[in-house]
């Protein structure tokens, strides 16, 4: 439900293009959920693209890059979610587990 209201919301603000990246948004969302990681990924890459300011998306998106292992990519995602909104709850937590697990490989690769 909270994925629809962000739709409707968005798309009352901007138009076209801000809808179209919140369907994206959902679809992405839902292909997560599914465990369809590669669906997510394209689906919420793109939603970024559209809605480039949508802290939710940017976290989404994170977390699909660290299912499929792209710790880096998720780092940066939540970095920008909190970057564009600091009260966006799920993704200060999500940034401080990636930043914990990118501590972690690095002192495990550390010789």
């Amino acid at each position: 439900m909270r994925a629809l209201a962000l739709a409707l919301a968005v798309a009352t603000l901007a138009g076209c293009g801000t809808f179209r990246g919140a369907r994206l948004y959902e679809s992405g969302t839902r292909a997560l959920e599914q465990g369809d990681t590669a669906a997510a990924i394209a689906d919420l890459e793109r939603a970024a693209q559209l809605v480039p300011r949508a802290s939710e998306i940017q976290n989404h998106l994170g977390l699909a890059y660290a299912e499929a292992g792209r710790d880096g990519d998720a780092l940066r995602a939540f970095q920008r979610a909190v970057d564009l909104d600091c009260d966006n709850l799920p993704a200060q937590q999500n940034l401080r587990a990636a930043r914990t697990r990118a501590a972690s490989a690095s002192a495990s690769a550390a010789p």
